[in-house]
C-alpha cells in the first residue's frame, strides 16, 4: 500500500476528484479526512470508505475561512495524531460567469481556488514538520498554464496562483522533508452543481485535446497519489499535467 500509516485531508473530497482521490487513498492505506462544505455527500463518502474496509472521518470546512481550516487540522491531529498529506482539490468553476469583467466572481475565485490553498499550507506544514515531513499536492488545472476566451479571468489567474505558490511553498520547505507539487486537470466532467455555460464551446475545446475525449476523475487521483506518495520522494515544485495532451500543441 503506497500510503500505508499515512494520514490526509482531501479537500473537496466529499464529490467529484476529491471523492475519487479520498477513496484511493484510504484503498492505499491512508487515514482519510474528507474535508467539504457539502455534509450529506461527505458523510456518504466516509461511510463508502468504512464500508470498503477503510478508515475516514468527514470534517465541514469552508475552504476560503481561516477559523475553519484551524479546526479542520486540529480536528484531524485530534482524531488521528498526526497530519502526512494535503490536498487541496476544492474549488469552483468559471465557466458559468457570463460577465468576464464582474469583480464579485474575481473575488469569489480567488478566494475559493487561491485563497484556501494559501490557507490549507499554512495550517498542514506546521503539522507536517512536527511529523518530519510530508507532501502536499494543490490541484491547479490548465487553466493555470494557458489562457482561454471562455471563462472568466479569475479562473485563470486563481488557478495560476496555485501553480506558482506551490513552487513557492516547495523551495521554502524543501529541506524539512516537505513536497509540493501541483497538478494541472484539463478537460473533466463538470463540477457538482455546475454546467458549461455553452455546451458548444465545450465540444469545441475537447476537439483540441489529442486523445479526443474528457478525463476522468480517476486519471486524476492516481496523479495525485503518485504525488502524495514515497515513489514521488525527489519531485518538489512540479507541474504534472493530466490532459489529454491539450497543454501539448
Amino acid at each position: 500500500m503506497r500510503l500505508e500509516g499515512k494520514v490526509a485531508i482531501v479537500t473537496g473530497g466529499a464529490h467529484g476528484m476529491g471523492a475519487a482521490e479520498a477513496k484511493l487513498f484510504a484503498r492505499e492505506g491512508a487515514r482519510v479526512v474528507i474535508a467539504d462544505i457539502r455534509e450529506e455527500d461527505g458523510r456518504r463518502v466516509e461511510a463508502e470508505i468504512a464500508e470498503a474496509g477503510g478508515e475516514a472521518m468527514f470534517v465541514q470546512l469552508n475552504v476560503a475561512d481561516e477559523t475553519a481550516w484551524e479546526s479542520a487540522v486540529q480536528q484531524t491531529v485530534a482524531r488521528f495524531g498526526r497530519l502526512d498529506v494535503l490536498v487541496n482539490n476544492a474549488g469552483i468553476s468559471g465557466s458559468r460567469e457570463t460577465d468576464f469583467r464582474s469583480t464579485d466572481a474575481w473575488d469569489r475565485l480567488m478566494s475559493i481556488n487561491a485563497r484556501s490553498v494559501f490557507l490549507g499550507m499554512k495550517y498542514a506544514i506546521p503539522e507536517m514538520q512536527k511529523a518530519g515531513g510530508g507532501a502536499i499536492v494543490n490541484i491547479s488545472s490548465i487553466s493555470g498554464i494557458v489562457g482561454q476566451d471562455y471563462v472568466h479571468p479569475g479562473y485563470n489567474a486563481s488557478k495560476g496562483a496555485v501553480r506558482i505558490v506551490t513552487k513557492a511553498a516547495a523551495v521554502q520547505h524543501a529541506r524539512e522533508g516537505i513536497r509540493v507539487n501541483s497538478v494541472h486537470p484539463g478537460m473533466m466532467p463538470p463540477m457538482l452543481g455546475s454546467e458549461n455555460r455553452d455546451p458548444a464551446q465545450r465540444q469545441a475545446s475537447l476537439a483540441n485535446v489529442p486523445m479526443g475525449r474528457p478525463g476522468e476523475v480517476d486519471e486524476v487521483a492516481n496523479a495525485v497519489l503518485f504525488l502524495a506518495s514515497d515513489a514521488a520522494s525527489y519531485i518538489t515544485g512540479a507541474e504534472l499535467v493530466v490532459d489529454g495532451g491539450f497543454t501539448a500543441r
